[in-house]
């Protein structure tokens, strides 16, 4: 570009001194325009910016430490500390959710630099060629047999219900229940009355791991561990008739009924799965 106007301008100069003298301005002219065509540079788009109010909350992200979101943002690690009551240890969490200012009309703001927008590029379509549909022979329809519903027996009252645990549960007393499980009225089983001497059985196989008073409120208890996590507790008993370590199966009589530790005649029932209570319901059988 450099090399163009001192080559031009020889040239012009040649030209100029044979040129007749009525034509000598419009040479002139020429060689000016060709020399600022020759120095002409692009044009670069210069760099904008502008303000930006700060975000009033910031979503911690994995990485982050106070003191780096503070400078992204041009603010004091020690305010944004104070403003979420965090101590001096400066201690963050991903996911918390910090206020980095009080907001309102004097929420601080930040120049950022912004580019000028590109022109759009064209964007080229391709035509897809058109997928002809699949002919497909039409299949005899097949006849259907009409298969009679097997309706299953109903379940009767104490029948052993089999669960996918391997485990057969049946009504440990077979008087009507009082209170159903109920744990935000402190419920942890079922409440079933009867008369003072009344059976109470096994729920399941299982093993004898507590015989006692010792739990007052609960007054004669026995417990029994069975497979797969689950204990069942059986309180308020006026004789307990096994003992620790005897192993019973489901239906086996382990004590009498009574109202040892409460004031009426009834058996507690309750089934817990890892050490947490459940409904009994949800495996007894239909009654």
């Amino acid at each position: 570009m450099q090399n163009c106007a001192p080559k031009q301008t020889k040239i012009a100069t040649d030209q100029h001194r044979n040129f007749p003298f009525k034509y000598r301005p419009i040479l002139c002219s020429a060689v000016v325009l060709l020399m600022a065509g020759c120095a002409s540079k692009p044009v670069v788009n210069p760099t904008q910016s502008r303000l930006i109010v700060i975000p009033q909350y910031y979503t911690v992200k994995a990485g982050d430490t106070l003191s780096q979101i503070a400078s992204r943002y041009n603010l004091d690690y020690r305010e944004i500390a104070r403003i979420n009551n965090i101590d001096s240890s400066y201690t963050i969490y991903t996911n918390q959710s910090l206020r980095l200012h009080n907001g309102g009309k004097d929420a601080p703001r930040i120049q950022v630099k912004t580019s000028a927008t590109p022109a759009p590029v064209a964007i080229q379509t391709t035509t897809l060629p058109v997928q002809q549909p699949v002919r497909t022979t039409p299949q005899p329809a097949s006849t259907v047999r009409n298969t009679p519903t097997v309706t299953p027996p109903p379940i009767l009252p104490n029948t052993p219900t089999t669960l996918p645990s391997g485990l057969s549960w049946q009504w440990p007393a077979s008087g009507p229940v009082l209170q159903q499980f109920d744990l935000a009225r402190d419920i942890k089983g079922v409440r079933i009355s009867g008369n003072p001497g009344d059976p109470v059985r096994a729920a399941a196989d299982g093993e004898v791991v507590y015989a006692s008073d010792r739990l007052t409120e609960y007054g004669n208890l026995v417990l029994v561990r069975h497979s797969n996590g689950y204990v069942t507790a059986y309180a308020h008993n006026s004789k307990m008739i096994v003992k620790e370590n005897d192993r019973v199966k489901a239906g086996q009589k382990i004590a009498e009924m009574g109202s040892s530790g409460t004031t009426q005649t009834m058996l507690e029932f309750q089934v817990r799965l890892n050490g947490k209570p459940i409904n009994p319901a949800s495996l007894l059988p239909a009654r």
